[in-house]
């Protein structure tokens, strides 16, 4: 499976069968988790047979089932830790997808275990992701048209329409798809977003697929 096989296929899954993750997939995620944290200075953490986690009221609410794997998205808090959050936690979950396993980004429908997560000096825990094999492979959700969420003067590119396609199939807090791609007349490409839940999350989350598609890089815009 390519990358964007994995994007195009991947959709979040609240419900989870007991079947465990093969030691060979979970020592590939613990690596890619090390590269992840290495590279970007968080504190991801894989954490297995964690049923707690998800035993919560708003966990049921949301049909939250089956859930007891999970990656904690904690790092030191600062002005781009959401961003770095969405980026890296999205990278695991292609790769995950990748291995034949099913995620979901949660942001709120969890309970922090004190007894399994580890914690550094001004670390917080911003979001969480389940995985594992689903009892379904979800379903895919409503997209904008492109238009809605670029601006370009001139012909788009093939590479900036490649790359804003992918971003359009990446998970957004309720989705909400608050975001912009500019392709200025020098050839930059700037990302934007409106006010929302987990904007900043979800900015990351986006950014990756965009990145990861097109082989372009992304900066932020004002």
């Amino acid at each position: 499976m390519t990358i964007l096989e994995a994007i195009k296929q991947r959709h979040s899954v609240r419900s989870y069968t007991e079947r465990p993750i093969e030691d060979e997939k979970m020592q590939q995620l613990i690596s890619l988790v090390n590269e992840c944290n290495d590279e970007s200075g968080l504190h991801i953490q894989l954490v297995t047979n964690d049923p707690k986690a998800f035993d919560t009221r708003m966990a049921h609410y949301g049909k939250f089932s089956g859930i007891s794997n999970y990656f904690a998205m904690i790092g030191k808090k600062d002005d781009d830790l959401d961003e770095k959050i969405g980026y890296y936690g999205e990278k695991i979950v292609i790769a995950a997808q990748m291995l034949g396993l099913n995620t979901c980004w949660v942001g709120l429908t969890f309970k922090k275990n004190p007894d399994v997560l580890q914690f550094g000096e001004g670390e917080k825990l911003r979001a969480v992701i389940a995985v594992g094999y689903g009892t379904t492979q979800g379903v895919a959700h409503k997209v904008k048209p492109i238009e809605k969420v670029t601006k370009v003067n001139g012909t788009m590119p093939d590479w900036f329409r490649s790359g804003v396609e992918a971003a359009l199939l990446a998970p957004t807090a309720l989705n909400q798809q608050k975001f912009r791609f500019t392709l200025t007349d020098d050839g930059n490409v700037l990302l934007t977003s409106s006010w929302g839940f987990f904007t900043k999350i979800d900015l990351g989350i986006v950014k990756y697929h965009f990145e990861v598609v097109s082989g372009k890089s992304v900066a932020r815009g004002a």
